[in-house]
């Protein structure tokens, strides 16, 4: 199970990661998380648009709005040239402490001292 905090500290690099492939609106960002984890992952809309408008104050997105395959308005976000380095830093980050974690919880080779 991903935990809560687990989830809110994902947000920011799992959006930017999202938006590097392309342009999305957020309803579909949080169907693409939850197709990706499998159905693991299910953010609320209420979760997710906080984050979204964060990330366009800080400069790292922006949103536009277009007319969907229904014919309803969404909003758009795309991601800028800003967002692109951040989200390279980021994906650094979680690698590092991927990296670090995946060596603490590895098992450890017995040396058949007692």
């Amino acid at each position: 199970m991903f935990s809560r905090e687990l989830s809110a500290a994902a947000a920011k690099p799992a959006i930017l990661a999202i938006l590097a492939d392309r342009d999305s609106y957020g309803y579909e960002i949080i169907l693409r998380v939850k197709d990706l984890s499998g159905g693991r992952v299910e953010w609320a809309e209420g979760a997710i648009y906080p984050v979204l408008h964060r990330l366009e104050r800080q400069g790292f997105i922006e949103s536009y709005w277009e007319k969907g395959e229904s014919g309803h308005r969404r909003k758009y976000y795309r991601l800028l040239p800003k967002g692109r380095r951040e989200s390279a830093r980021e994906e650094h980050s979680w690698r590092l402490a991927d990296a670090i974690l995946t060596e603490l919880w590895s098992p450890k080779p017995s040396l058949g001292l007692r």
